[in-house]
């Protein structure tokens, strides 16, 4: 059973929903980062996604557009981002899932990124722009090494793609509550509720909702339906704010989700 899988078993027997957190890999600087990485996770979160920095997003809003800037200008790119996860891996229980576009795994090379990966400890990958129809090959190098391939699902993706990514992916599905880009909304967006109704009908899949929280009430509203809460831009604006106080107001920001 991997991380992924372990984490929303015991989730689904404490009852309750988890909390899963965004950070941008380099912001505001590789060492500062690791030691972000590791306060949130002493401070609860679940499962620590870590979004490689990358020059042409297609999904990041304003928040997370500076922080990969920020990242970007102190020389992170994905060999930076694994290498980090590798430093960190150590201290951390919980499973680590990297975000990117296939532009930089593409640059690495594929096999090269699968191997490194799997040594630096991730635990899933979403690869942002890879579409369904064409993940068939990456899917099974990045099982073959332990790892789980992690897939988007929309507000207008159909059944027959919801079901194509239940079948190919594994750890959990990450359902994007609006349309557009990242960014932090002060409520949790009506679609949300239905569409993992939708798609709780064609899969088992843990379903993490994401796009838009920021607030403790909208994890309590989110654990209402879904297995687990993303919180993105609100955390890396934290960041973005606090520069060398980076990991300790990290830290807080996740307790404060919590409600601990």
């Amino acid at each position: 059973m991997s991380r992924l899988a372990r984490t929303f078993s015991e989730l689904r027997r404490q009852g309750r929903a988890g909390l899963v957190t965004y950070v941008t890999a380099g912001d505001p600087t590789p060492a500062v980062s690791c030691d972000v990485l590791r306060a949130i996770a002493a401070a609860g979160a679940d499962v620590l996604e870590v979004g490689v920095p990358f020059s042409d997003p297609i999904a990041d809003g304003p928040a997370i557009q500076r922080a990969t800037e920020r990242a970007l200008a102190a020389g992170g790119n994905l060999s930076v981002s694994l290498d980090m996860i590798a430093a960190v891996r150590a201290k951390i229980a919980q499973p680590i899932v990297l975000f990117t576009y296939v532009n930089p795994v593409l640059q690495l090379g594929v096999e090269a990124f699968v191997a490194r990966a799997a040594s630096a400890g991730v635990d899933g990958v979403l690869l942002l722009d890879l579409p369904i129809e064409e993940s068939a090959e990456m899917c099974a190098r990045l099982s073959a090494a332990g790892i789980d391939q992690i897939f988007l699902i929309s507000p207008t993706t159909t059944d027959a793609r919801v079901r194509a990514a239940a079948a190919l992916g594994r750890g959990f599905l990450y359902v994007i509550s609006r349309l557009g880009v990242t960014g932090a909304r002060a409520q949790v967006a009506g679609t949300a509720a239905p569409l993992v109704a939708r798609i709780r009908a064609m899969t088992d899949l843990p379903i993490a909702v994401g796009f838009g929280l920021s607030r403790p009430e909208h994890l309590v509203e989110v654990g209402g339906y879904a297995d687990a809460a993303v919180v993105g831009s609100a955390l890396v604006t934290v960041i973005g704010e606090a520069g060398a106080r980076a990991p300790e107001q990290a830290g807080a920001f996740v307790r404060w989700l919590r409600g601990v």
